[in-house]
């Protein structure tokens, strides 16, 4: 057998390696296929939001780990309303470059629509470019969606600017809310007219403290289950042996809040925004 040959297999065999592994993820619920509806909502305008920070450690600390959004918590909703035939407009805390998760782009955890972003010029620009929030009319959009990953733990709850948004759109226009894993930290500091919880009483998910313990990343600043409950949601959630492979997408009792559970939600949360827009139109 000469060296090329052997290189070939060698090549060949990591790659049927690597497929079944992320095969075998699949199988037990990583990024799991969802049957999709076709909408057509022309006309229509998404606002994808993000985290603006970046690195993953602790309070006091100033260095760690890299993070930021999780790639398909904004690539998944990104290409849903965009093959709807929406408009789809990219922001994040302080605008300019996103962070993204460098782990959740590793090629076992990929999705298609993580590869598609890859590969789009004009996707890619928007992240780079991203707007911030102070300068985004949310109720200017018919969907203002909430993207996850561990670096909205650091940013989301705590912006009095977003929260202030939140409440603003949510009283001025029929946008609808959407988010999926750490993104429904947007929504705990949220007000009513009141003064109160905007979110209280409200059925809704996010990430499971569960999840965040099994992955041993317990020490972020917000906790969604934790914040969500505090706030006065109906915390509702999936729950397993793992966490990391279950999935939960709810719609609150006024059709207002669409929420996914973590990073295998983004699918179903977003075709249940649309389906919402359709019925509305």
């Amino acid at each position: 057998m000469n060296k090329i040959t052997l290189v070939v297999l060698v090549i060949a065999s990591l790659i049927i390696g690597l497929s079944s592994c992320k095969s075998l993820l699949k199988s037990r619920g990583l990024h799991p296929d969802f049957d999709s509806e076709t909408y057509d909502l022309k006309g229509k305008k998404a606002l994808i939001v993000t985290t603006s920070h970046g690195v993953l450690n602790k309070p006091g600390e100033t260095t760690g780990d890299s993070t930021g959004v999780f790639g398909s918590e904004m690539t998944v909703p990104y290409y849903e309303f965009l093959d709807a035939n929406m408009e789809v407009h990219v922001a994040s805390i302080k605008g300019g470059q996103i962070p993204i998760d460098p782990s959740s782009f590793k090629r076992i955890i990929r999705t298609k629509s993580d590869e598609r972003y890859l590969k789009d010029d004009i996707f890619q620009e928007k992240v780079k470019n991203s707007i911030p929030i102070t300068e985004v009319d949310f109720t200017q959009y018919d969907v203002v969606f909430f993207a996850g990953g561990w670096g909205a733990a650091y940013d989301m709850g705590q912006s009095d600017t977003l929260a202030k948004k939140v409440s603003h759109a949510y009283y001025n226009s029929d946008v609808l809310f959407g988010s999926v894993c750490h993104g429904a930290l947007a929504f705990v500091s949220a007000k009513d007219s009141t003064g109160q919880s905007l979110i209280k009483g409200r059925t809704m998910t996010g990430v499971t403290q569960k999840q965040l313990n099994q992955l041993k990343i317990e020490f972020t600043p917000l906790h969604p289950e934790e914040e969500l409950k505090k706030a006065g949601a109906n915390y509702q959630c999936s729950t397993g042996k793992r966490d990391f492979f279950e999935t939960l997408s709810v719609v609150d009792e006024e059709k207002r809040f669409v929420t996914g559970q973590n990073q295998n939600s983004g699918h179903e949360t977003a075709q249940k925004i649309m389906e919402i827009l359709t019925n509305v139109k």
